[in-house]
Order: C-alpha cells, then structure tokens, then sequence
C-alpha cells in the first residue's frame, strides 16, 4: 500500500500565500483535489510531484511502512498536466522514445501500446507542434503512463479532449483503483471528481 502524508504544508510565492497549514493523509487510490480556478490545485500537485518545493511543511511517501526516497518516487511517478509541455520537433513517438532514455530503460513495446491506447495511432510520425491541442494532451497522458508507474498525477486532465478522451481518463482512473497503486486528481469538474474514491478540497481543507 502507498501513502501519501502532507504535513503542516505552505507554499507562498513571495508575499503571496497560495496555501498553508495543510494536513493530509491518503493511502491507495484515486483521490480527487477539488477548488475554484486560482485556489492553489496545481501548485498543490506540483508541490506533490517534486516540480516545486515547498515553502514549509513535509510531503513524505511510503510504501507499507517504508518510507520511500525522492529518486524511488520519481521512479514510480507519472505526472500530466496542460503545462506540461514536450519538444515540439519531435513526433509523438520521438518524445516517447527521448522520455524513456532520460530513464535508462528500453520500454520498446510499452511506448507503441500507449501511442495506440489514448488515440494516437495514426499520428505517431507527426511532430508535437503540429498536432491538435486534444492530440497533444493524449501524448501527455501516454507519457505518465508508458513507464507503467504506480503513482499517477493529473491535473485537469479531460483539457481539451472529446467524448473519447474523457471516456479515456475514466479507464485511466479505474485501472489506478487497485491495489498498490495511487492517483490524485486535480480538476474542478465535478464529472473528473466522481472517478475518484476521496475528495479533498484545497480551499476548505476538509473531505468533501
């Protein structure tokens, strides 16, 4: 079983405080991150995911009762997001490819398994920049997940796709309702929110 444990959290940027004393504890599943538009969801993943420190408190994962080190996790995570971005010069199977030799590994299969899973298929060949907006957060969701991590972090992920890219993130979310496996899920659209077992709302600070 995987923990996430959020300790007495705050980030600011400068004078501006985005959040603070911030206390949360989730094991296992998929656990939404609810708030307005500017309430602080993205920092809070970002913050999450090791993409920002914190300006104070402890984010510590672990596994059963050990607690894992920051390269375990960035092993273990798959991370997509509108801001996201990868190299608009290369194809969508060159962006892959480049992701999976930062990692040091060969996932050979697993990058063309995913280039067809999330619709990809008929433009593996076509440069980042110059495909649609809906086909380029198909890649991002193909990039978090062709290392087939077991921690998943999504923010707004149902951005600019169709009927078959939101049933997508619908099967994303189920398969990571299992066991040993965690999602979090940043959105405030409620129909993203009901695929998750647990929501939490930044702005209140409570389960909803």
């Amino acid at each position: 079983m995987i923990t996430l444990q959020l300790t007495d959290l705050k980030k600011s940027f400068g004078p501006n405080t985005v959040f603070e004393h911030l206390d949360l504890t989730h094991s296992q599943g998929p656990l939404g991150i609810a708030g307005s538009n500017g309430s602080g969801k993205s920092t809070l993943l970002q913050c999450i995911g090791g993409l920002l420190p914190p300006t104070n408190g402890t984010i510590t994962w672990k596994e059963q009762s050990e607690v894992l080190s920051s390269g375990a996790i960035q092993q273990r995570l798959g991370y997509a997001a509108p801001y996201i971005n990868l190299y608009d010069e290369l194809s969508c199977l060159e962006n892959l490819s480049f992701l999976a030799n930062v990692r040091l590994q060969d996932y050979g299969s697993n990058i063309e398994e995913w280039l067809q899973k999330v619709g990809l298929g008929g433009v593996v060949d076509q440069p980042f920049g110059k495909i649609s907006t809906g086909q380029r957060q198909r890649l991002r969701l193909a990039a978090a997940l062709f290392h087939q991590p077991n921690i998943l972090l999504l923010d707004e992920p149902g951005s600019n796709l169709d009927k078959s890219g939101e049933q997508l993130v619908k099967e994303i979310a189920l398969q990571f309702s299992g066991d040993n496996k965690l999602l979090i899920l940043a959105s405030n659209n409620n129909q993203e929110l009901n695929l998750c077992q647990k929501v939490y709302s930044i702005e209140t600070q409570a389960f909803l």
